[in-house]
């Protein structure tokens, strides 16, 4: 339930509070980002083997 003014009216993503607002996600409707996977998979093979 929205119980924001702002976020009522344009929302928690358009509000000039949005980085400071310490209940954004209680009294607004903002919903946190999903984050993406950065990491990588370990190569396989290890270290080049020396003649």
């Amino acid at each position: 339930m929205t119980l924001c003014p702002i976020a009522i009216v344009a929302g928690c993503q358009k509000c000039p509070a949005l980085k400071i607002c310490p209940l954004k996600g209680v009294l607004g409707d903002y919903a946190k980002p999903e984050e993406k996977s950065t990491k990588q998979p370990a190569k396989k093979g290890g270290a080049k083997k020396r003649r």
